[in-house]
């Protein structure tokens, strides 16, 4: 917990007390620091830990079970390809491999910029525009592999002007 600042520590604790009085208070307590934090690293689970009575292995437990939790910090674009069955059939193994080729990271991974964070999706419901590609929550739809260069370099165009 040394790593913690006080104000975060101060953060998460008000969190934890805002859901002491759910049924299932976890999952509300962990959705709630990773939409303040992007992330939930080992120093936040020993203080909801602490807060809540509930133990670390249980706290990581979730933590790692749940795929829209994080231990590590995402980038600025989530960059997620689905790879369900509609969308892998038409190509989307593709789309991905091309993403993690130049962006030089793998599934689950940023990049040393911290511009792009890499993720396989399951079905994102998105079926009839397959391949899909969701970024910090916009689709794509239609996605191939030769407009993937243009999509990295838009972000990167859009992440400079910022």
């Amino acid at each position: 917990m040394a790593k913690l600042q006080e104000a975060a520590v101060a953060q998460i604790t008000e969190i934890c007390q805002r859901h002491k009085d759910d049924k299932t208070p976890l999952m509300m307590i962990l959705s709630d620091i990773q939409n303040e934090y992007g992330y939930i690293p080992l120093e936040v689970q020993e203080v909801v830990s602490k807060e809540t009575g509930i133990s670390v292995a249980e706290i990581y437990g979730v933590v790692t079970f749940y795929s829209f939790f994080s231990l590590t910090p995402k980038g600025k674009y989530v960059v997620g390809c689905c790879l369900g069955t509609a969308c892998y059939v038409k190509g989307a193994q593709n789309v991905i491999d091309k993403f993690s080729e130049i962006l030089n990271i793998k599934p689950g991974q940023t990049s040393e910029d911290g511009l792009f964070t890499l993720d396989a999706l399951r079905c994102i419901g998105a079926c009839g525009i397959a391949p899909a590609v969701s970024i910090n929550g916009q689709v794509y739809p239609k996605v191939k592999v030769d407009q993937v260069p243009g999509i990295i370099n838009a972000l990167k165009e859009e992440a400079a002007k910022a």
